[in-house]
């Protein structure tokens, strides 16, 4: 009959069941709570989101008032008319829609390309302009003009990087909600996975004979040879 291993113990089988089973329920249990606390973020973040949207009452255009450009958007085409009301439509608003007028202002006043912070060097220069001409007594009346229409520009140009900038915030703030409901998911199929393998166990710690023992192994640590 083979000798047990030195150091080993028998246990049995229903009552290291039950103690895994209880375990995995337990850990059941504290996903649960994690999953209900992600899902009460994501629901904190996608509510906090639309209301402070809703606020703005900002709407899309009609489909049938979008000029040539804002028809070629697929997210302007598919936000028609609907209120500005989530994250992703907040980030719809400010790439497709406020950055084309912003484009398209540039062009129309002769500075292509230029941005809020590039066409400060035009204002600059054109400001520079003025002074001289006034100091030396020429006509200031065109320069004038173009400072003016620069001036103009830039003003509508922060205005609107500010909103766009502010709405693109409020669209990564819906991504933070929208990765908690995701984990939610995921924790939830974690916990519900565990729990299934728990009650399993203890299905069968019950159906397991009383005296079914396992034996148990210690193993002892090798211990190195001392050198002579």
């Amino acid at each position: 009959m083979p000798s047990e291993n030195k150091g080993s113990k028998q246990m049995k089988r229903r009552t290291l069941d039950i103690a895994f089973s209880i375990g995995g329920l337990v850990v059941a249990a504290l996903l649960l709570v994690l999953g209900l606390v992600l899902t009460n973020q994501a629901d904190f973040a996608k509510g906090y989101v639309h209301d402070q949207l809703t606020d703005q009452q900002i709407t899309f255009t009609a489909a049938d008032r979008l000029s040539e450009d804002e028809a070629a958007s697929a997210c302007l085409v598919r936000y028609a008319g609907t209120p500005l009301d989530s994250g992703a439509k907040a980030e719809c608003y400010a790439n497709e829609y406020i950055a084309l007028h912003m484009r398209e202002s540039a062009i129309e006043d002769g500075y292509p390309g230029e941005t809020y912070a590039s066409i400060g060097t035009a204002q600059r220069q054109l400001r520079a302009d003025l002074q001289t001409a006034t100091d030396a007594g020429q006509p200031t009346e065109a320069i004038q003009a173009e400072l003016d229409t620069v001036n103009a520009l830039r003003d509508s140009m922060f205005r609107g990087e500010t909103l766009r900038g502010l709405l693109l915030t409020t669209y990564g703030f819906s991504i933070f909600g929208e990765r908690a409901e995701l984990a939610a998911i995921i924790v939830y199929l974690f916990a519900g996975l565990m729990a299934l393998l728990s009650i399993a166990g203890l299905v069968h710690a019950f159906t397991t004979k009383k005296d079914e023992t396992v034996l148990l192994v210690a193993h002892e640590p090798v211990k190195e040879p001392e050198l002579v």
